[in-house]
């Protein structure tokens, strides 16, 4: 499949805006709903254990730091950076639950690799500089939230052509460790209200906390709609992101937390200097197209019929580089190297570990909306195709530049059918259900250790979810929400055994929301949440029948606890929304396997009833929002806002032993923001704004990881992701 390059695009946007400027061309009126933005005073919206965030907020808190800082406020949210700062490889959990385990979409088409089953949000930087809404669900969910959700989702509605007016928009920000980020955006707005094209340009530039952490960052994005008529519209979007990083990933030791907290192990040279290429780079692209149909009055009862669909292509290459000392030759199925009557088994080399994927499917829907009744139909299908491969680009001796040690593919393709159905009781009580049906085959074609290791695998999972509702009153409802999901192992779990597979996951889970308004601008949202696992994969240490370490099996574990929103709106000045979350995350049954380098072999201890690792039992944030400005004397400064951002993250276990001296301790962290926009008498808007990070210097860890070994005794070694001090954001911006 051929890649659609910018100047192609460019150039049927042209063409369709010659033909939609046609004087023949018959005008039509647009329903007010196509263009318009909801309530402008209305920030965050809460849904039971969902959170959205408009458009306004998310440009208040997307300056130089990536998506999951921006959620950072929202209930049983954990964020870090391996970096330090926000910016380059970033990570995010929810109520304990890993990135492989939180279905991420945009606009509703998946983003998480077919394979590792994760999400890279260095590979589209800066997408929430086109973001209408950017949502987080904690727990399963319904269907439409994906097809890998297990444990929590994030949509990123970034169709960003709502301007009925050509605009254009300007955004820099400068920030600490050299932290640049730049922002272009243009819409032709609504031309003869038929067609309008949306443009973006951005690019992020990092020295990063962490020694030669640096990111350079950029991307594109252009987003173009076509009504055929007021219920009838073509949506394509094209986003594409380029990450140049430098690597951060080993952490750093606690030994050097205290002396050298922003130390970089990796890339060291045996003459004690460090490569100075050691990084990642990737590039991948996003093609998109939507149709979309509404029928009003289907049942001349106000029903509304909608139908349509999606193709989508996403296109991802690139590799890391990195130096490595003292490399056995076998490790590289090579012999050792004779020279003369000297035999060398190993050398230093530098390594490229490429991927090249392709990735595409189609969606189809239909659903009706009637006043009682609520009812839809979902199809999906995805295919994923990838090629793994590795270059030595140069070898201190005995390997040819450029010589490939291995190259292995592997083919994904995921189908899935889902039904809902909604029944409106009466004015007090709704029904909920949906089913899906969801099929998935797998085949792998070799690892890079294990080039002879093939696996043909083949799954069918049906997931269902109820929900009953009930609202007495205006004043109070209550939600009750049932629901199992099933997950397959990824890329890495099937480097298992030659005789032994790893089993799905299972995961069932139970929500109860209580939503009460205590007084007119204040509500408080209770959520009780139980998720039970059956077969959850974690790591134990054990080395497999092919000498690999790899997550296993265990049989029962669970996530429990209690999540508080409180939303407070006090008239227009003030704004509070403030979180938190208590829970107990346990593993009834823990096998952990150490090495014995003294014996040989592994020694095993076995634990009962241990929390889960990097699940905190406390976890409390909010957003305190003041306009001390808005019914003042003058309008062009009455959206001038102050934004008090605390966070609170208890103490996170390394492993699942549930010991101490592996563990992060707590944490709390204090942002402030502050927003200028300054509305220009004649036309536009001039924007200023400032951030501190870490207001009071906290020196703390987000983020880590343990091992532990017999040799001479036993030895432990714990790695950390420290995180920045006190820093600083800046930024100007116009818009017209």
């Amino acid at each position: 499949m051929k890649k659609l390059n910018l100047v192609t695009l460019l150039l049927l946007v042209g063409a369709l805006v010659n033909a939609q400027t046609d004087s023949n061309f018959r005008k039509i009126e647009l329903p007010a709903s196509v263009i318009t933005n909801g309530n402008p005073l209305e920030e965050t919206k809460i849904k039971n254990s969902e959170v959205v965030l408009k458009k306004k907020n998310i440009q208040k808190l997307n300056t130089a730091v990536d998506v999951p800082y921006v959620l950072n406020q929202t209930p049983s949210v954990v964020v870090g950076s391996d970096a330090g700062i926000g910016v380059g490889y970033t990570s995010i959990r929810i109520r304990g639950t890993d990135i492989s385990r939180i279905n991420v979409n945009m606009n509703g088409i998946p983003i998480n690799d077919a394979e590792g089953q994760g999400v890279f949000f260095v590979n589209f930087p800066n997408i929430l500089g086109s973001a209408n809404s950017l949502s987080v669900q904690r727990g399963i969910g319904t269907s439409k939230n994906g097809y890998g959700n297990f444990g929590g989702s994030i949509s990123i509605n970034n169709l960003d052509v709502n301007y009925t007016k050509p605009h254009v928009s300007i955004m820099s920000d400068y920030a600490s460790f050299n932290t640049f980020k730049n922002s272009f955006k243009a819409s032709t707005g609504l031309i003869n209200n038929r067609f309008i094209t949306t443009m973006r340009l951005s690019k992020i530039t990092s020295d990063g906390f962490i020694q030669r952490s640096n990111s350079n960052l950029s991307s594109a994005q252009i987003t173009s709609k076509y009504f055929i008529d007021p219920n009838t519209t073509i949506t394509f979007n094209y986003l594409g992101g380029k990450e140049k990083t430098g690597q951060a990933w080993n952490g750093v030791w606690e030994g050097n937390l205290d002396s050298a907290r922003n130390f970089n192990e990796l890339g060291a040279k045996g003459d004690g200097t460090f490569y100075d290429n050691q990084t990642d780079n990737y590039q991948q692209d996003y093609y998109q197209l939507f149709v979309d149909r509404m029928v009003k009055n289907i049942d001349n009862k106000n029903g509304i019929l909608r139908y349509g669909g999606a193709l989508y292509y996403t296109k991802g290459k690139g590799y890391y580089e990195e130096y490595k000392l003292d490399q056995s030759y076998a490790g590289y199925g090579l012999s050792p190297f004779i020279q003369g009557n000297d035999t060398s088994n190993s050398t230093d080399l530098i390594r490229q570990l490429w991927l090249d994927n392709d990735f595409y499917g189609a969606r189809a829907f239909a659903s009706y909306f009637g006043k009682k009744i609520q009812a839809g139909l979902y199809l999906n299908s995805s295919r994923y195709d990838g090629d793994h491969f590795g270059d030595i680009i140069w070898a201190d001796k005995g390997i040819a530049n450029d010589y490939r040690w291995y190259e292995n593919d592997a083919t994904k393709t995921d189908n899935n059918v889902y039904g809902m159905f909604s029944y409106q009781v009466n004015k007090k009580l709704q029904l909920f259900a949906d089913v899906q049906y969801r099929n998935v085959q797998y085949e792998i074609n070799g690892f890079r250790d294990f080039p002879n290791l093939y696996q043909d695998l083949n799954w069918n999972f049906i997931n269902p979810k109820i929900e009953v509702r009930y609202a007495p009153s205006n004043n109070t409802s209550l939600a009750l929400f049932a629901a199992n999901s099933s997950k397959e192992p990824n890329r890495g779990d099937f480097e298992t055994s030659t005789t032994q597979l790893p089993e799905p996951e299972r995961l069932t889970n139970i929500e109860l929301n209580w939503n009460q308004r205590i007084i007119k601008r204040l509500k408080l949202y209770t959520t009780l949440f139980y998720m039970g696992y059956d077969n959850q994969l974690v790591l134990t240490g054990q080395i497999n029948d092919v000498g690999a370490y790899t997550r296993e099996n265990v049989k029962k574990s669970y996530r429990a606890g209690v999540e508080f929103l409180v939303d407070y709106k006090l008239q227009k000045n003030l704004q509070i929304q403030a979180n938190l979350s208590l829970s107990k995350n346990k593993i009834n049954s823990f096998s952990e396997y150490i090495d014995d380098y003294d014996n040989g072999g592994q020694e095993v201890n076995i634990y009962q009833n241990t929390d889960i690792a990097f699940s905190p039992k406390v976890v409390a944030g909010a957003q305190i929002t003041f306009y001390p400005l808005r019914g003042g004397l003058s309008n062009n400064f009455s959206e001038a806002s102050l934004d008090i951002l605390p966070k609170y993250v208890g103490r996170q276990y390394l492993d699942n032993t549930q010991n101490i001296n592996r563990s992060i301790s707590a944490f709390s962290t204090t942002d402030v923001l502050i927003n200028v926009p300054i509305a220009l008498r004649k036309s536009g808007k001039f924007k200023v704004r400032a951030g501190i990070m870490n207001v009071f210097n906290k020196l703390y860890e987000s983020n880590g990881y343990t091992y532990s070994f017999i040799y001479g005794g036993k030895q432990t070694f714990n790695y950390y992701y420290p995180q920045a001090g006190l820093r600083y954001t800046f930024g100007l911006g116009y818009e017209f």
